[in-house]
């Protein structure tokens, strides 16, 4: 009898065109007598469907794309089937030599193992090198220069913003930036046991950095109250957008075949504040297997088919990013992205998350905070110490 599959997806169509093509793929290499049913969800409805409503346990999916911040979650409820044994019986190839440190550490604690990386590709500054080189800015290494080369190419007539943020809450984006803003500046928004440390003077620069650039009429899309990161990602590729802080994936999808921006574009370390340096942020979505699977066998044969050399580099042909360290280094991928060899760089200088069982509320917690700072007037170190209140009565 066929066997269907069933694969809660991130809502992303390069994640449904790879994960189908892997798919067919698998069937032909193994014979197995399956179909694929991958569900696209949005963040927020992906998170409810799995979590909220049950959906890791109840068996209502075999495979679900988590991000590493829900990984601590999913272990804690015992949603995620640990990997190891699965990986004792048929490891494999090449695991984890062929991915770098960054892409197989954050799966690895309290015991287990618990999701194959499928898509990654951390946060770096993404522009329009055309743009740049005519307006005869250099590539901005500070938040300041940043903002300024924003407000100096913002041409509305012209269908362009300067840059734009993904300040829609949906526990992603604004978390994000917001503790990439306190690394930049040499801060910390975690401490050592992973509370939250969301108060002083680096939190305050940060935001403060945010609610300006977000209220710039001058410099930013006027849209980006509504707008997540695929969207403003998107605003890109379409050539929208000149310069931006954002995942890396987004650069690579506008050198697509029909890109209007295919080969105008380059990316570079993230600026950083006064005293800070350089960072990038370490957030992937790795494959995991649900709890309350049926086909637990037939997801982890599907799991290990996808970790192939040859299928992840079909998550970056198809738009995504692969993890291997071969795919990064492909002649082909890197003709058409050229600038897929430096993710090794990137992942070198990435930070990440702790393991929090609660990250995904502290988050929504920062997205209070967010809008709050950008749409109100409640001064900053107040929106903080409310912010760093709420999140110490989840830990």
């Amino acid at each position: 009898m066929t066997t269907t599959l069933r694969i809660a997806v991130r809502r992303f169509d390069p994640f449904v065109r790879a994960i189908t093509r892997q798919f067919a793929d698998f069937v032909t290499a193994t014979g197995a007598d399956a179909v694929i049913d991958a569900q696209p969800l949005d963040l927020n409805p992906l998170h409810h469907a799995l979590f909220t409503a049950g959906g890791l346990c109840d068996g209502s999916f075999d495979i679900a794309f988590l991000a590493t911040d829900w990984l601590a979650e999913a272990q804690a409820g015992g949603l995620v089937e640990n990997l190891d044994p699965w990986l004792d019986r048929a490891p494999v190839p090449d695991f984890p030599d062929g991915w770098s440190a960054s892409l197989t550490g954050l799966q690895c604690f309290a015991g287990g193992y618990w999701g194959m990386p499928y898509h990654d590709g951390p946060e770096c500054l993404i522009y329009r090198r055309d743009l740049l080189d005519a307006a005869g800015i250099a590539v901005p290494r500070t938040w300041d220069a940043f903002h300024a080369a924003a407000r100096a190419i913002h041409a509305p007539d012209r269908g362009i913003a300067g840059t734009t943020l993904a300040l829609f809450p949906d526990g992603h984006n604004s978390f994000y930036d917001f503790c990439i803003q306190i690394w930049t500046r040499g801060g910390e928004p975690f401490d050592a046991a992973g509370r939250p440390c969301f108060t002083g003077p680096h939190a305050t620069a940060g935001l403060d950095f945010i609610r300006t650039l977000a209220r710039d009429g001058g410099a930013v899309d006027p849209d980006c109250a509504a707008l997540d990161s695929v969207a403003t990602g998107l605003r890109f590729c379409a050539g929208k957008v000149a310069l931006m802080a954002n995942w890396f994936g987004f650069a690579a999808l506008g050198e697509a075949d029909d890109s209007p921006v295919r080969g105008l574009i380059d990316v570079a370390p993230l600026p950083a504040g006064p005293g800070g340096s350089s960072v990038s942020l370490n957030v992937f979505w790795v494959l995991a297997i649900a709890a309350g699977s049926r086909n637990k066998a037939l997801a982890w044969d599907f799991l290990r088919h996808c970790a192939r050399a040859d299928m992840d580099r079909i998550t970056t042909l198809e738009g995504a990013i692969g993890c291997r360290r071969s795919t990064w280094a492909d002649a082909e991928v890197n003709r058409r992205v050229p600038y897929a060899h430096r993710l090794d760089w990137l992942h070198d200088h990435a930070r990440a998350m702790p393991h929090h069982p609660r990250l995904a509320e502290i988050s929504h917690i920062v997205d209070d905070l967010v809008t709050a700072a950008t749409t109100g007037d409640v001064a900053t170190e107040t929106l903080l110490t409310d912010a760093q209140a709420r999140a110490e009565r989840l830990c």
